[in-house]
């Protein structure tokens, strides 16, 4: 009789939160499903990943790699070499863990990991987490197992026969939130209307400073208060110099995401794929202001998912300092408005993705073990 053994997973993924995270997310929905499972992972040293992958208890693999620069100088000289490096170390690490299957999360380090992965004749699994897909795994797309998607607008990128509508894996924290217990966490009355405001970790310059020219005019209503994350680089400045207020709640970082987003009646934030997914999974109405600086305007095409699906209003940046307040002071007012854009963003949510992600790898794993 032939023993099966536990399936080998490989995950590669990094560069940002936004690829480490789902990829964590679901290295732990595996573990859950298949506790047996060997979960491994590749990524680079001098990104987020070298730190929150050992943190969440997964073993992490060097791999070379970098960014292609369009200007000639030194770096850009060295691509190719860095690229062979990275495509050798990945060969190696899949041999040598023997993984059975290889999934990619996004970022650069997917790319060798994958690639690498289907030479040898291992399955991969590709999570796309925004709405434009991301250069690597559009590469990659024609030698994958299965795509997995986060927004229906992706598909236009991949095969259709190979695309998954799964989601993007989120904080199972999120879900199923004492709202009175959150309201208290931040010390807020019952009847209060709280806007919730962030950047991201490190914050948003252009959010921060639209924030202090409309700060008045959003705290003038006694109904209204404000929880404003500055993120850790703006901080010391702005804590500095806002008037102190008793409906404003001003912070560095808030820990307690779950709390801030079911004590919330509306929060504007960037468009990134997971604070989309976790607006969605939340049910939370939003302003979602795009950032311009990030690679295809993907967190744009993000934004006009959820805009177009009656989840969420769009505040380009460049608008920003003229309709801040006004735009979310109506949304604030107006609670039928807020209550369909609430429906909307849960009908949208996948609040399963991880376990879905996960099952599906773990098929096309035992699969390969099975051979």
């Amino acid at each position: 009789m032939t023993i099966q053994r536990a399936p080998r997973i490989l995950i590669a993924g990094g560069g940002t939160g936004g690829h480490v995270y789902p990829a964590i997310a679901i290295a732990d929905a595996i573990r859950s499903l298949e506790p047996d499972a060997a979960i491994e992972f590749a990524g680079t040293q001098d990104h987020i990943e070298w730190e929150a992958v050992p943190k969440a208890g997964y073993a992490i693999h060097p791999i070379t790699v970098t960014g292609f620069y369009r200007e000639l100088s030194m770096r850009t000289l060295a691509f190719p070499f860095k690229l062979l490096k990275g495509f050798l170390q990945s060969w190696s690490l899949v041999d040598d863990f023997d993984a059975d299957i290889a999934v990619g999360t996004g970022g650069y380090v997917s790319g060798p990991v994958l690639y690498a992965a289907s030479l040898r004749g291992r399955p991969i699994v590709i999570q796309e987490q925004n709405a434009y897909a991301g250069v690597t795994n559009r590469m990659l797309a024609k030698r994958a197992a299965q795509i997995h998607l986060a927004f229906p607008e992706a598909k236009q990128a991949f095969p259709a026969d190979k695309c998954h509508l799964s989601g993007n894996p989120t904080r199972k924290i999120l879900q199923d939130v004492d709202q009175v217990a959150a309201r208290a966490f931040f010390e807020l009355p019952d009847e209060a209307a709280l806007l919730f405001v962030f950047g991201g970790s490190l914050g948003s310059q252009a959010i921060n400073e639209a924030m202090q020219q409309h700060l008045d005019a959003l705290l003038a209503d006694e109904n209204t208060y404000v929880l404003w994350q500055t993120g850790a680089r703006y901080f010391e400045r702005l804590n500095d110099i806002v008037p102190k207020h008793p409906r404003l709640r001003l912070r560095k970082y808030i820990d307690r995401m779950d709390y801030a987003y079911a004590a919330s009646n509306l929060v504007l934030c960037r468009s990134g794929a997971i604070a989309c997914s976790e607006l969605m999974v939340t049910g939370t109405p939003s302003v979602l202001v795009p950032s311009p600086n990030v690679a295809e305007d993907h967190q744009t095409k993000n934004a006009l998912s959820m805009v177009n699906a009656g989840a969420a209003t769009l505040l380009p940046e460049k608008e920003l300092h003229d309709g801040l307040a006004t735009t979310a002071l109506d949304l604030l007012a107006d609670a039928d408005r807020r209550a369909a854009m609430a429906a909307a963003a849960t009908k949208m949510a996948k609040p399963t993705a991880a376990e879905d992600i996960a099952r599906a790898v773990l098929r096309l794993a035992k699969k390969r073990g099975e051979g």
